[in-house]
């Protein structure tokens, strides 16, 4: 099949196409630092495609934006944290993969809708207490870093409980933006074999869709930096929230 034969054969309509492109360059924004909409994201992609079949349509997406990242935002990383969370990532990574694989459409859409209107309840919490502690203990971390890595395999969907741990870790801006930037552009490039050789969710013709939408998500990415400058530490925290907040009851009452 030629190139505009695959991307016909998706047999789109021209509503649809609309709302991937959106979709896409939202994706951009977000991986750009204008954390919280990630969750918008995939509910218009799992519109299209379906909820399952989404994940590994949006995942080179995830990672070609998540290469721009890690280039722009680097110097911010905090290593520390990423090899705190990353061995427990992995094993929820490894979890998804088996529940995932069998997990019914109907179940698949409640338990997203569950981990995000929990996520954002958690957020609200630790950001409107008083104490100004940070959490150290290795429960908290173990736990975000397992559920992240669930979550990100089985929808994509680890933006609300990794923004958790963030805002409770009071990150600076970048420092944020940078960390999550190689945290998630490694436990992605790790979940694509599963979704090429297990999922079959990654395949020749998907990956043909992404290169069509690869750049609208670049443009995303860059005008996002240039907006992210202009916005306080402050209200970035409360932005995160807010529209964390918003993705969650879309999803649950979508």
């Amino acid at each position: 099949m030629t190139y505009l034969e695959v991307l016909q054969s998706y047999q789109l309509t021209a509503a649809q196409w609309i709302s991937i492109g959106v979709a896409v360059f939202l994706l951009g924004l977000s991986k750009s630092g204008i954390k919280g909409i990630g969750i918008i994201i995939v509910v218009i992609m799992a519109f299209v495609f379906g909820e399952k079949a989404s994940t590994g349509v949006l995942l080179p997406q995830l990672i070609c934006a998540d290469i721009l990242a890690v280039i722009y935002y680097n110097q911010h990383a905090q290593w520390k944290y990423i090899k705190k969370l990353m061995p427990w990532m992995v094993i929820g990574v490894l979890v998804g993969v088996w529940v995932g694989n069998d997990i019914s459409e109907f179940l698949f859409k409640r338990l997203m809708a569950v981990i995000i209107i929990v996520s954002v309840c958690i957020m609200f919490y630790i950001e409107n207490r008083n104490s100004k502690k940070i959490p150290a203990n290795t429960l908290f971390s173990s736990g975000t870093g397992f559920l992240t890595g669930f979550t990100t395999m089985i929808g994509n969907l680890a933006g609300p409980i990794s923004n958790i741990y963030f805002l409770a870790m009071r990150f600076p801006k970048n420092q944020f933006i940078g960390t999550a930037a190689w945290l998630f552009f490694i436990i992605n490039v790790f979940k694509l074999p599963f979704h090429v050789f297990i999922w079959n969710t990654v395949t020749k013709e998907s990956l043909i869709l992404n290169s069509a939408l690869t750049p609208i998500v670049i443009v995303g990415f860059f005008l996002g930096v240039y907006i992210v400058k202009f916005i306080s530490n402050v209200n970035y925290r409360r932005f995160v929230l807010f529209v964390t907040a918003l993705g969650g009851i879309i999803m649950l009452f979508r």
